[in-house]
């Protein structure tokens, strides 16, 4: 995997590289947080998930017909040859992840690749599987340059789901997301004597930061609708 430089300027707290390689004859990419220490983060991803120190993040892409069923060890072989070290936080996704969003807002920085191939909302009549689910394609990834208790860490990743939910419906998609998104929330360990922030809601002072940033992230990232109908999550496309 070979590091290029990032396709625009980056400051601030959530610096990402883009990581290129050749897998299956096809070339694809990859974004690169080092967070380095100091760092507590909660995710939904395959790799890293929960809560705990992180000290770096990956989004890598992969082909739309991906069927390995370790993803896991997949992302970490990934991570350990673009020279990432310690334990980390593993996202993937179908969709092409040059095409980024970042969001900024006081402090608080987003980073959010998007497909949309598939979509729908969450409360669906169709059934549910116990299979692995396919590469998620809203892939969430915000830095919060505080320290957050436990309940405010799940307290983030509620604000900034319901900020993607309201990016996609004022970017003209009628769904709440598609069946395989991810969200990654990164918070700073508390220095010594330093308390907790203990709320991330949407009106506490950092989650309605982390909301915007979050918001303007996701309409960065999807392409906006412009008319015609859009394949719903369960409905083929064509029918």
């Amino acid at each position: 995997m070979t590091v290029a430089p990032p396709p625009r300027a980056v400051a601030g707290v959530l610096p990402i590289r883009t990581l290129t390689r050749v897998e299956d004859d096809e070339q694809l990419s990859a974004l690169l947080w080092r967070a380095g220490s100091g760092w507590r983060m909660i995710s939904s991803a395959v790799l890293g998930g929960g809560i705990g120190e992180r000290s770096w993040v990956l989004n890598a892409q992969v082909s739309h017909g991906y069927s390995r069923t370790d993803p896991d060890s997949h992302l970490a072989s990934l991570a350990q040859d673009a020279g990432a070290r310690g334990p980390g936080v593993g996202l993937m996704t179908a969709a092409d992840v040059l095409r980024y969003g970042r969001g900024y807002d006081d402090g608080v920085e987003a980073v959010v690749t998007a497909g949309l191939g598939v979509h729908g909302w969450a409360a669906a009549p169709a059934p549910g599987t116990l299979s692995p689910p396919a590469p998620g394609t809203i892939n969430i990834v915000v830095a919060v340059p505080t320290a957050l208790t436990d309940a405010a860490l799940v307290n983030a990743v509620t604000t900034a789901t319901e900020a993607k939910v309201q990016a996609l419906l004022d970017s003209g998609y009628d769904c709440s997301g598609t069946p395989t998104d991810a969200v990654c929330v990164a918070a700073r360990i508390p220095r010594p004597g330093e308390e907790p922030q203990s709320f991330a809601g949407p009106r506490s002072l950092w989650g309605a930061r982390l909301a915007r940033a979050v918001h303007s992230a996701v309409c960065a990232a999807v392409e906006p609708v412009r008319g015609g109908t859009l394949t719903s999550a369960g409905t083929p496309a064509g029918s």
